[in-house]
């Protein structure tokens, strides 16, 4: 059998099999209720309101705290527990030592310096990639629909990351920004940091306009970092939300389930896989190479 007429019988099965599925389900008709947005809107569980400040903890502060637990753990097990002869969890947590001490951080700036700031660039790289996978894990947090134990109504399960919140990657971002122009002060003084903004033997007439087109790309730095973290991972859990159902729901018709589902697993094994890693080595690369640069004489 030929690979074409193995592929025309596959979608044909496809189809078939919805046919079936949407003969012995129906069809709803369209749920105009279902507000896919609702799934990422923040609600307080436990009110708190300071000085007009909301610090009600959310369900994005369950996920920093659960985040922040395992970064602690896996910074503190770096620390205390290396051994001549590891063993397997052991070779594994070296191996994404060895990524963070020598790819990311030593890979960007010198020896002294990668000594100094490993500690905060290995933290921001384990915390953002905790805070990713976690949201691809099913938590009984969805508070707009429950189901009852004993009497108990309980949250169903959802997935949710906090850096699927613009606020968290614009916190970390923000972070970032002001360290590496802080150790750029330190290390050169206010003056010459400001002044190797601008490539040596520039003419004098065009200093301003490459110093003022400098600061536009620092400033823009804030957008891009924060943006690139925040919108990969929306765009992830959206995709997976609309093919594991959310489309079904929407438009009332059980037999595109067939269909849509092998495609939201296929992206959640995507997300999970290669985006979740890869976001948050890119924030920590970008943030090495932005301090790298910051104590530079002349980047």
């Amino acid at each position: 059998m030929s690979t074409r007429i193995k592929v025309f019988a596959s979608i044909g099965g496809v189809l078939v099999l919805a046919g079936i599925v949407g003969a012995l389900a129906g069809s709803a008709g369209r749920n105009e209720a279902f507000q896919p947005q609702e799934e990422f809107k923040l609600e307080d569980w436990v009110g708190i309101h300071l000085a007009g400040v909301n610090l009600s903890i959310t369900r994005a502060v369950l996920y920093l705290a659960i985040a922040a637990v395992l970064t602690t753990f896996s910074m503190l097990y770096i620390a205390r527990r290396m051994q001549q002869r590891p063993n397997r969890v052991q070779t594994a947590v070296e191996t994404l030592y060895l990524l963070m001490r020598d790819n990311i951080t030593r890979g960007n700036m010198d020896d002294a310096m990668a000594r100094k700031w490993f500690p905060f660039i290995g933290t921001l790289f384990l915390f953002i990639w905790f805070s990713n996978l976690i949201g691809y894990i099913p938590l009984p947090t969805n508070t707009h629909a429950t189901f009852d134990v004993f009497g108990i109504a309980v949250p169903q399960f959802a997935i949710y990351a906090a850096t699927a919140n613009i606020a968290i990657p614009l916190a970390l971002t923000l972070v970032v920004w002001f360290s590496y122009h802080i150790a750029g002060i330190r290390a050169q003084g206010f003056r010459k940091y400001f002044a190797s903004w601008i490539p040596a033997g520039t003419p004098h007439a065009m200093r301003p306009i490459l110093f003022v087109i400098e600061a536009i790309s620092h400033v823009v730095r804030i957008i891009s970092l924060s943006v690139r973290l925040f919108a990969n991972i929306l765009a992830g859990h959206l995709l997976i939300l609309f093919m594991g159902g959310g489309l079904v729901v929407i438009l009332g018709i059980a037999a595109l389930g067939v269909i849509t589902l092998p495609i939201a697993v296929a992206f959640f094994i995507f997300e999970v896989g290669l985006v979740a890693t890869l976001q948050a080595f890119i924030f920590a690369t970008l943030t090495a190479i932005y301090l790298g640069g910051a104590v530079a004489e002349n980047h």
